[in-house]
């Protein structure tokens, strides 16, 4: 007989995608799934969009994608915020001009950039995750888990990089220049999650 009680329970706990998707933000003639699809869309569409609002620095632009990304993760969910970003990747690789710059194609994502590339699909998953254990609804557990979300794009972006140039170059021209925007981002980002679970929740009270 296999006891069980010790067992420790995991649990998940409901991001703001699904409180918006279980609200009464959804028509009830629209399924889940074509909801979801569509929040895909218009999450890989925003992607897109703040890929070109760009510095044009050398190696690596500076942009407003991580911005985008790490709400993304944080609203979506693992799974879905995960499939959004691959979604997003998979456009630009078939030849969509997604990239940073207009830029698209298997050599940009595999280029000196995609280490940063496949950093915004491992980030939104984190993020994701993060979220469904309840981050992301005060300022401060949102201030954490964009400083982890950003952590991961850091290490695969820089990593990345310097097997083109160096590590220590990587990070001197990959990671030190992007410092104070992503404080910037991080502040947004702590200003607007906790201010949009509390809009959903008056919504549906």
């Amino acid at each position: 007989m296999n006891d069980q009680t010790n067992q420790p329970v995991k649990l998940k706990m409901p991001v703001l995608a699904d409180a918006i998707l279980g609200g009464r933000f959804v028509p009830a003639s629209l399924s889940m799934s074509a909801a979801k699809a569509f929040l895909v869309v218009i999450g890989s569409l925003l992607l897109a969009a703040s890929a070109q609002f760009k510095i044009p620095l050398y190696p690596v632009p500076v942009t407003g994608q991580t911005l985008v990304v790490l709400l993304i993760g944080m609203t979506y969910g693992a799974r879905l915020g995960g499939v959004t970003v691959a979604a997003y990747l998979f456009q630009g690789a078939v030849g969509l001009p997604v990239f940073a710059g207009g830029a698209f194609g298997i050599a940009t994502l595999f280029g000196v950039t995609g280490g940063y590339l496949f950093g915004f699909l491992a980030a939104a998953v984190a993020m994701g995750k993060l979220a469904e254990r309840g981050m992301g609804r005060t300022v401060t557990s949102t201030v954490i888990a964009m400083l982890i979300g950003n952590l991961v794009i850091y290490l695969m972006g820089a990593t990345w990089l310097g097997s083109f140039i160096g590590f220590e170059k990587a990070v001197a021209v990959g990671v030190v220049p992007f410092l104070y925007g992503d404080v910037a981002k991080l502040i947004v980002a702590a200003g607007l999650m906790p201010v949009a679970w509390r809009l959903v929740k008056s919504a549906q009270d």
